[in-house]
């Protein structure tokens, strides 16, 4: 049987690169966690957050109970430091309802 000779390079090339999805010309384009604002006091206030707030709101308006995992900015905040920080902008929603309501709400505009 013939020896794939193409393939191992190209294996060693992709190996450990993670893709980036990030829309072209967003305010976050290039820049880490860390630099658009989750950092060590960003995990202090989320946790402090969650244990206040420990069930998805969106998941609330249907009747439903799910442990929220993620604090939401209400109004995407676009590195404005103001907006992120602003307690009254964050609310409580689980991975799924984050993943999937929250961002087709968005891509629509209607945050």
């Amino acid at each position: 049987m013939a020896r794939l000779k193409t393939l191992s390079p190209r294996i060693k090339e992709g190996a450990g690169l993670r893709l980036k999805v990030v829309t072209p010309g967003s305010w976050r384009s290039g820049m880490t966690s860390t630099q658009r604002g989750y950092d060590y006091r960003w995990q202090k206030a989320r946790d402090r957050h969650l244990r206040a707030n420990p069930l998805c709101v969106y998941c609330a308006k249907v009747g439903k109970t799910a442990a929220a995992s993620v604090v939401d900015h209400i109004i995407p905040h676009r590195g404005d430091q103001a907006l992120f920080w602003d307690e009254g902008n964050w609310q409580s929603l689980c991975g799924p309802c984050h993943s999937s309501v929250k961002q087709a709400e968005e891509a629509v505009g209607a945050s």
